[in-house]
């Protein structure tokens, strides 16, 4: 797992560029600093950028049956997290941070930017949103759910779906950067 900047990820981005259509974000169920190469990219509690890979087009297993063409982000951390409704979530003892929110955000900016994607539904989506589709999310199993609702950070108390705070937030940053 190497650190990289954000001027780094935009150099390897766009050697991907006219290979990847979507890029999934998880949460890894894990301790903050610890990370795992099954997705491209790692962020840490402290927002550091992590890739576990130089090549963006490289076939991880991050999403089940949506691997090729992808790239998987994770959060660093969500361990012990129980979903109880979706909105009332505990995110255990290693909740998203602020500085990790923003980390994946501009990570997810960056690789739009230089892959040619829009920040929308169709190319940036939350492992819950995915697994929506694939019948094995919150409705219907509730396998996989890491992201389904995120607190609005900083603003703790504003609990939306993660998928829109997310997209949301990396629409700033693409502005912003």
């Amino acid at each position: 797992m190497k650190k990289i900047s954000l001027t780094k990820l935009r150099k390897l981005a766009r050697r991907a560029n006219g290979y990847v259509d979507t890029i999934y974000v998880h949460w890894s169920a894990g301790r903050y600093h610890q990370f795992f190469d099954d997705y491209h990219i790692n962020v840490d509690d402290d927002g550091s950028i992590y890739i576990s890979t130089s090549d963006l087009t490289e076939t991880l297993p991050h999403t089940w049956q949506r691997n090729s063409r992808a790239i998987g982000i994770c959060f660093a951390g969500c361990y012990g997290a129980e979903p109880n409704n979706g909105f009332d979530t505990d995110f255990g003892d290693y909740p998203p941070t602020q500085a990790q929110m923003d980390g994946v955000c501009q990570a997810i900016a960056v690789l739009c930017e230089e892959l040619g994607l829009p920040v929308d539904y169709d190319h940036v989506k939350t492992h819950c949103e995915a697994a929506e589709e694939d019948d094995y999310g919150p409705s219907t199993t509730c396998e996989r759910w890491d992201l389904w609702y995120l607190p609005d950070l900083p603003n703790e108390n504003a609990v939306k779906v993660g998928g829109e705070v997310i997209r949301g937030k990396a629409a700033w940053w693409q502005k912003n950067l």
